[in-house]
């Protein structure tokens, strides 16, 4: 039983802003299927690379089936949803553009505005075409030029069912975890060459968002970055806490300021004039949050080794500890930007469902707290609406509120899917009962939440 059905009490309710977006949010190569020409279908073939040799296979389906999705959308009343073409679709060798795919997205897109929701749609979410990564991926010198046609290609023929855009998914995600971890294509290359991809990243970015408003004059572009707090395990050591400070400058912060005034500093200044004063808003993903403790043995993530807080609820997987006050830190944190913002992937794995309705009603009221502290938040888009194939750790992690058999593509609803279509319905969260008027003092000592990024 969740609050909003409970017949012992009628809850008082903590109401979001008229016009508040609340979705979902999905990628193409996480639910689309059979993405054979991209360099993560690629990846799934080489022993290794996945969780128990899993692959993406038909995921789920939405290639050829996606409409049944959103309406089960429509029926949990979300008004909106984020998902990502798949740019090995639509250009399938440089310079060849599909007709029917650039189609098939219309198809879909039209479909979530029949239903009522707002769609907004990334660029880039973590693949290339085959054609792309063998020149070199991120680290390709023309690829700010191919994404910024792609931006073009979408924009003309999409442009009039869409006016939300992010460029890139988790930008620093995908080179940290493909260059320094390796869990991701191209699967190393260090230090050194994560820097060259971040910077022209950044490149494509400009180029994308430059692309996109002169295609499409009125659009809104943004990119999604993972934000989460880095604090020291130890807080009296002062080793703990240099490393946990340098970690969230360089991980959280050195590619949003670079957006800001056109310089990268990561292990050294990299000058990209052109990415300065690139967003019209900013996409937060936040998941969780790391305890670093000072380690020789971690030289990979700049010796400090990652943990969580003894006794705290943890997901499946060890996918992270549950900690709503880290959704309010890190969006008090980017208010200095002066931009709109949307939340664009919040969630956990649970395959059984016991966290994710408190993890919903948690973070939701932090969000609502930080937008009473003044943060512009227009939208909330929870990570997932149906289980799906979760990269490097293949179907282990289940992040739906739908639950999904890949194998039949069954679907089945999770409890917290009725919760969180009630918030949708609502526009609103219950109220806990002693809320009271939050502050930033509110964040513990140490790490105030209006501090500007970066500091």
């Amino acid at each position: 039983m969740h609050p909003f059905h409970d017949p012992r009490r009628s809850p008082s309710l903590l109401h979001f802003p008229p016009g508040f977006l609340w979705g979902t949010a999905t990628s193409a190569h996480q639910v689309e299927g059979n993405n054979t020409n991209n360099d993560w279908w690629a990846w799934e073939q080489q022993p290794g690379r996945i969780a128990h040799g899993h692959r993406s296979g038909l995921a789920c389906d939405w290639w050829r089936e996606t409409e049944a999705d959103f309406d089960r959308m429509a029926a949990l009343h979300q008004n909106a949803h984020r998902l990502s073409v798949e740019w090995s679709r639509l250009e399938p060798q440089p310079g060849r553009w599909d007709d029917r795919a650039l189609a098939r997205y219309r198809q879909m897109l039209a479909g979530l505005r029949a239903r009522g929701i707002t769609p907004m749609v990334t660029l880039h979410h973590f693949t290339f075409p085959l054609w792309v990564a063998a020149r070199g991926g991120w680290l390709w010198p023309e690829l700010p030029e191919a994404l910024a046609r792609l931006a073009r290609h979408v924009a003309e023929g999409l442009g009039d069912l869409v006016k939300l855009w992010c460029t890139l998914n988790e930008p620093m995600v995908a080179v940290m975890l493909g260059y320094v971890t390796g869990r991701f294509p191209p699967g190393g290359g260090g230090l050194r060459r994560a820097r060259s991809a971040a910077a022209n990243s950044l490149r494509a970015h400009a180029a994308a968002y430059e692309a996109l408003h002169a295609a499409q004059p009125d659009a809104r572009v943004g990119l999604a970055a993972h934000l989460h707090p880095f604090d020291p395990a130890r807080p009296a050591s002062r080793l703990d806490r240099a490393i946990a400070r340098l970690t969230d400058r360089l991980y959280n912060w050195a590619y949003l300021e670079a957006l800001r005034d056109g310089v990268l500093r990561l292990g050294g200044r990299v000058h990209v004039p052109e990415a300065a004063g690139t967003l019209d808003f900013l996409g937060v993903n936040y998941y969780s949050r790391h305890l670093i403790r000072f380690d020789l043995r971690c030289p990979g993530t700049l010796f400090g080794r990652r943990l969580h807080t003894p006794g705290a609820a943890l997901s499946d997987g060890g996918y992270g500890e549950v900690y709503p006050l880290g959704l309010r830190r890190v969006l008090l944190r980017v208010r200095p930007y002066g931009l709109p913002v949307y939340v664009t992937e919040n969630g956990l794995p649970d395959a059984d469902d016991d966290l994710r309705p408190a993890f919903l009603l948690g973070h939701l009221r932090a969000l609502w707290q930080a937008v009473r502290l003044g943060c512009d938040v227009r939208g909330y888009f929870h990570w997932t609406l149906v289980d799906n194939f979760e990269w490097a750790d293949g179907w282990t992690l289940r992040f739906g509120l739908i639950a999904l058999d890949p194998a039949t593509q069954v679907r089945t609803p999770r409890p917290s899917s009725v919760l969180y279509g009630e918030i949708c319905r609502r526009n609103a969260v219950p109220d806990p009962g002693a809320a009271g008027t939050p502050t930033a003092a509110a964040a513990g000592p140490g790490y105030p939440e209006s501090r500007p990024p970066g500091g």
